[in-house]
């Protein structure tokens, strides 16, 4: 799952309460600029990426826990499965989290 933060210390907190809760294994955060099209207008923004690394099965409850925390009204949420990786990388995940 990805979401922006316009706000890199607000990024961390989610990072962190995703760890924390044990519905991700780890997060990755990226500094990005976007330009996008919200209300009619055309914006441009500094915005933190977070990558997410977690299960499936989880994407409901991950999703819940960032638009409970997320200060946009419309956060970017999507799920990208992994088709194909590293045993021991997917293993890490699984055990990091519940």
């Amino acid at each position: 799952m990805i979401t922006a933060y316009p706000d890199r210390e607000e990024a961390n907190k989610l990072a962190k309460l995703l760890v924390e809760q044990r519905l991700a294994a780890g997060v990755q955060m990226f500094p990005m600029e976007s330009v996008y099209r919200w209300r009619g207008k055309i914006c441009e923004a500094g915005e933190i990426s977070l990558h997410i690394k977690s299960r499936g099965e989880f994407f409901d409850r991950v999703a819940a826990v960032i638009r409970e925390n997320h200060p946009y009204e419309v956060p970017e949420i999507v799920r990208i499965p992994i088709v194909d990786g590293l045993p021991a990388y997917l293993e890490w995940i699984g055990d990091c989290t519940e």
